[in-house]
């Protein structure tokens, strides 16, 4: 029997080349202050472009207040206890009134953490004769869904042909139910799922579909109400998923849906009803966050304006930013080696002071590096011109295009 832990020593696993250097500067950076646009890392200010704080809401003193106060009446940890037993309150289902309101659905369930929630509602919908029928982009979350039921049929990314024939395969060799696995936005590459055709294919197939909608909840379609509202089909959605990490400044996730479903949900996610309930101070700033999103529209189309102003900028330069159709902006850098795609981070981290992060192989294919940069509806016209000056400056120090 050789010993468990001999791995640990060895090249292998994740990222191992960084593991092996015991690296902190693209693993686990720590980088100070306030989340902002604006923070230190390595004791320099940097214009932060790796943080996903799409409105701005970090900081905003309401939000802090409320925190304050919340704490001071409850505490940091109340309620104690799962939802199931003792961690259940008006302000929690209250909550999920206003997420169901906000989502276009009949109800809605909360959850600690966007993963679990995702790992929650969809293993929960999946008996031993059902199927998923999964994107091959589809977020690590959503892909532990599926391998942990086994199963899956996998579709290339956005390939409707490839969905449909995945739709026959799973007609063909199961008798439950299908359920469609699918990003609204996808996080890497900011693309957006082809909602009006997957929901034509789902339709025709009697499928159903699961969106995880973490990057498109609160910055996609009118009053950032998510990506199926981008395309006009959020009523088509059969469960629609959106998380607080992103938009909304704070943690967790929730499922909404038709009241049965999300009923059954509510009585069959494990990864809930074994979790101690969300703490109040989170409660009261998603409340409080809510109030802020419903009445300063503005604050999204401040983000699609930085958004524009800083995609159109560095396309200009020549730069590749894929497909994206969202606030999520990939910079594809061409790269000969890993030496030079870390030589362009620490370029532009440590000379220009621009805090990016950078995906390397084998996260992807060789030969590119991709800088992935979140504009907010916080940036500056400043901080967006300098951004700019400093890719223009770094493309023609390593002649990178």
């Amino acid at each position: 029997m050789r010993d468990l832990f001999a791995k640990c020593g060895k090249e292998g696993g994740y990222f191992s080349r960084f593991r092996m250097m015991r690296d902190r500067y693209f693993a686990l950076p720590i980088i100070e202050g306030m989340p902002g646009t604006h923070m230190t890392f390595k004791g320099r200010k940097v214009i932060q472009w790796a943080i996903n704080n799409y409105l701005g809401l970090v900081d905003r003193p309401e939000l802090i207040e409320v925190a304050r106060e919340a704490a001071a009446k409850w505490g940091v940890g109340a309620p104690m206890g799962s939802r199931f037993m003792t961690g259940n309150t008006e302000r929690h289902t209250e909550l999920e009134r206003r997420l169901a309101k906000f989502s276009d659905k009949e109800s809605a369930i909360l959850f600690n953490y966007g993963y679990l929630g995702v790992i929650g509602t969809v293993t929960s919908m999946i008996g031993k004769d059902d199927v998923i029928v999964i994107d091959k982009l589809a977020h690590a979350s959503m892909m532990d869904a599926a391998f942990s039921t086994r199963q899956f049929i996998p579709f290339r990314h956005n390939d409707l042909e490839s969905l449909e024939r995945a739709l026959k395969r799973a007609s063909r060799l199961h008798e439950g139910g299908v359920l469609v696995v699918v990003e609204g936005v996808y996080g890497m590459t900011g693309d957006l799922a082809d909602l009006p055709g997957i929901i034509e294919l789902k339709n025709k197939y009697g499928a159903r579909l699961f969106v995880d909608d973490a990057h498109g909840f609160g910055t996609m379609g009118k009053g950032g109400g998510g990506t199926g509202f981008h395309y006009g089909v959020q009523d088509s959605i059969d469960i629609y998923f959106g998380t607080f990490a992103k938009a909304f400044a704070a943690i967790g996730g929730f499922s909404s849906a038709r009241d049965d479903v999300v009923e059954y949900i509510r009585f069959n996610a494990r990864t809930q009803i074994f979790a101690k309930s969300l703490p109040m101070v989170v409660v009261e700033v998603l409340l409080k966050a809510m109030d802020i999103v419903e009445s300063e529209p503005e604050l999204v189309e401040k983000l699609w304006e930085n958004t524009r102003k800083l995609q159109d900028g560095l396309r200009e330069l020549g730069f590749d930013l894929g497909n994206t159709a969202s606030p999520v902006t990939p910079v594809y850098i061409p790269t000969s080696d890993i030496e030079t795609g870390i030589r362009f981070i620490h370029k532009m981290r440590d000379e220009k002071g621009i805090f990016i992060s950078g995906v390397m192989y084998p996260v992807i294919p060789k030969g590119v590096l991709l800088a992935r940069m979140i504009p907010t509806a916080a940036h500056t016209d400043e901080d967006i011109e300098e951004t700019l000056k400093a890719f223009r400056e770094v493309r023609d120090e390593m002649g990178l295009l």
